[in-house]
């Protein structure tokens, strides 16, 4: 028992040192949890951000400047007043998202009561803008609008009085969700690479035949390399939380970390397991990259961490469970979002576990069955 404990723990320190002597490989790990994460949480890709609008006012009227001052920064950029004959060119340039088109007679019309309306032009190339754009401009034409009919005429007290109050991120801050999601799908990208990068890169280079001779088994040469490399993906991930996630973008961390490291330790389990598995059905580098563009970009969209599994048809749903990835982002929203102990995300837990017992049990036979051939 001591001795194979040895054999794993030397062959381990083997993989980091061979690590370290590939600059590439060093710099992705640094990138990949530092800049990326600050691109994720910046870039803001679905958030409404100094969007253009233009508005043409035809009514001149009060209630036509109140709307008119109501958009401004951040949300929208300062309006442009505009002609109606320079709506249709310069949404042909796309100079601006928006075109507002505030008619004649407009505020005589909301007093009277007979409901104008207004000509909302959109530009629905930008959809992600568009789409959030144009609720965000509803919301505020019928704002101003009762505001400003409230002090003509009474107008109906509302039977419900809605308390809205938002848990979690009370500023719906895009940076908060979208650091911590990039920590999550990094760690599952970073370990699936670097294992099966480590298994093939030895294959290339005729290592692994050394190996063979050797008095160790297949299964201390992959326990060595699923804990090399995922303690170096963990302390990677550890770092970008730390210094990153809390310290360049001030994003609060609500649960333990210690608890979330956890839940990524059992994570990458399963995860280095698969980039194993992965390695021995790949010949080479180039064929082990199309097997992880298949397998990461479901990994990372469906399991709910891109979009809640709620909007998801049951059979995605279903067949997302038996990923370690779901549960992986649900147990970590659940952790750094929510406050959760270990009393709540447990169950998590132990499937991550389930799961990556099974893949690793998987990726050991065909390691086994590669070793085997080689021999």
């Amino acid at each position: 028992m001591n001795a194979s404990v040895a054999n794993i723990y030397r062959l381990g320190i083997k993989e980091l040192w061979s690590l370290v002597r590939d600059p590439m490989m060093l710099v992705l790990i640094v990138y990949t949890f530092t800049v990326s994460i600050y691109i994720a949480a910046t870039a803001m890709p679905e958030s409404l951000h100094n969007a253009p609008i233009a508005i043409v006012d035809e009514d001149g009227s009060p209630l036509s400047a109140r709307i008119i001052s109501s958009f401004y920064p951040p949300h929208f950029k300062t309006p442009i007043m505009i002609s109606p004959a320079e709506v249709d060119a310069g949404m042909d340039r796309g100079d601006y998202t928006f075109a507002l088109n505030i008619p004649p007679n407009f505020q005589r019309d909301v007093l009277a009561g007979s409901a104008p309306t207004i000509q909302l032009n959109v530009d629905a190339t930008l959809m992600s803008q568009a789409f959030t754009g144009n609720g965000y401009i509803q919301q505020i034409v019928a704002s101003e609008v009762n505001e400003f009919v409230k002090r003509y005429r009474s107008t109906a007290v509302p039977l419900v009085d809605l308390a809205l109050r938002m848990r979690f991120n009370p500023n719906l801050e895009q940076s908060w969700f979208g650091s911590l999601m990039e920590i999550i799908n990094n760690v599952t990208m970073l370990s699936i690479i670097l294992t099966g990068a480590a298994l093939i890169r030895e294959r290339e280079h005729g290592t692994i035949e050394h190996l063979l001779v050797m008095p160790v088994t297949p299964a201390e040469i992959m326990l060595a390399k699923v804990w090399s490399m995922g303690l170096v993906v963990l302390l990677a991930a550890l770092v970008a939380l730390v210094f990153v996630v809390q310290g360049m973008l001030h994003v609060p961390v609500q649960g333990s970390v210690g608890l979330f490291m956890l839940a990524t330790a059992l994570h990458l389990f399963a995860t280095t397991s698969m980039g194993i598995f992965l390695a021995t059905l790949a010949r080479s580098m180039p064929q082990f990259g199309m097997l992880l563009v298949l397998v990461l970009l479901p990994l990372q969209l469906l399991s709910g961490g891109a979009t809640p599994r709620e909007s998801m048809p049951v059979f995605v749903r279903d067949v997302m469970l038996a990923a370690p990835t779901t549960h992986f982002v649900s147990a970590g929203q659940a952790i750094l979002y929510r406050g959760a102990s270990i009393d709540v995300v447990w169950p998590q837990f132990l499937i991550i576990l389930a799961i990556g017992s099974v893949l690793f049990i998987a990726s050991l036979v065909r390691f086994r069955k590669t070793i085997g051939q080689m021999a």
